[in-house]
């Protein structure tokens, strides 16, 4: 992604240390985030330093290959032990994205040698760089079959972040749209404040703003109102899990906007890696829901007038909040889920035969 004119991945690893773009502090504050050990990494991932589900994926393969690659002991059999420790610390970060246990589980499959401690190490980082590097080409292909469904003037609406932030780069979501803004379609964008986090308006505004594509920042209650008025064509939104009969897990928000556009006769697609995707969750109840902290809801943070970065309650301290971070979209709502081999419909038989290719 381009940011302020330089190329820049989300996450990336160096020597033992992870890199990734603090997304905590953006839009007012570009900062790369280091990350020198696995417990780091894992709590990166918590605390959501770093966010989106591929590039929660990405970071989990590089925190599994930086515990690998710290380790000092010289017992095989204890650096297995100690690399099952790492993985479940990594794994419990976050729980309602697939793309975390899946690439956490594609290193830890691979990694280990011939008993040999060095050459497991060294085959731990291959494998995690290997895995960011197809990341990056499947969001890209995301993209070119993505860019064949939006037409020249067309608006489209996008909840949350799915862009190169929550990728590792081109993103899943935003990649139709940054495809079709390369290849010189006059488009515009309604971004979704994404509340609690305001993921759309701190990070997805940001992200066009960067690239200079159209785009206005919307109150997340205001999608139906454009839908209504003709003013949306199309909504693409990401994923962060995607059962076997084509139901979607992504932001809490996203099945209202589903809902709309099926009202509105508008089409709904979702875009994905082969990562999202659960071979092992037959539909979307067998999602399992993240509930944060309620702290999102009761607070806000913002920029103030000395260009310092505050939270301020919004809420009456008497009240409690609940906050499911996702919700689950069912496959009736959507009209096609955008892959890396092209556009697959969200029914039990494409999928099945997409995840069997891979």
């Amino acid at each position: 992604m381009i940011i302020n004119g330089i190329n820049y991945r989300t996450v990336w690893m160096q020597d033992a240390s992870v890199y990734m773009i603090n997304q905590l502090l953006l839009p007012f504050k570009f900062e790369i985030y280091q990350s020198k050990n696995y417990i780091d990494t894992a709590n990166a991932i918590k605390t959501m330093i770093v966010r989106g589900a591929p590039a929660i994926g990405a970071t989990g393969a590089f925190g599994l290959a930086q515990a690998a690659l710290q380790y000092e002991g010289e017992d095989f059999n204890d650096f297995r032990k100690y690399i099952d420790k790492s993985f479940n610390l990594l794994n419990s970060a976050r729980p309602t994205a697939n793309d975390l246990s899946y690439a956490l589980n594609f290193v830890k499959s691979k990694m280990f040698v011939a008993g040999s401690i060095t050459s497991s190490k060294m085959r731990s980082f291959e494998l995690a760089r290997g895995y960011a590097d197809s990341s990056v080409e499947m969001c890209r292909a995301i993209g070119e079959h993505g860019n064949k469904l939006i037409k020249n003037n067309q608006n489209i609406l996008t909840h949350c972040n799915a862009g190169a932030l929550a990728c590792v780069d081109f993103g899943t979501a935003l990649s139709p749209i940054r495809i079709a803004h390369y290849s010189k379609k006059n488009i515009f964008v309604y971004v979704d404040e994404t509340r609690p986090r305001n993921q759309g308006a701190s990070l997805t505004a940001w992200e066009l703003a960067q690239e200079k594509i159209a785009h206005a920042i919307i109150a997340d209650n205001a999608a139906g109102f454009y839908m209504s008025k003709g003013k949306i064509d199309m909504v693409i939104v990401g994923a962060d899990r995607i059962a076997m009969n084509g139901d979607v897990a992504n932001k809490i928000g996203t099945y209202e906007k589903a809902v709309l556009a099926k009202e509105n006769n508008i089409p709904f697609y979702a875009a994905a890696p082969i990562s999202t995707f659960d071979v092992n969750c037959r539909t979307g109840n067998d999602i399992p829901i993240e509930e944060r902290n309620e702290d999102e809801i009761t607070h806000i943070h913002g920029i103030d007038e000395n260009k310092n970065i505050k939270k301020i309650r919004i809420a009456p301290h008497e009240s409690p909040a609940k906050n499911p971070a996702f919700d689950v979209t069912p496959a009736r709502y959507i009209t096609g889920i955008i892959t890396k081999k092209g556009v697959i419909k969200p029914n039990k038989e494409e999928i099945a035969e997409f995840v069997s290719r891979r």
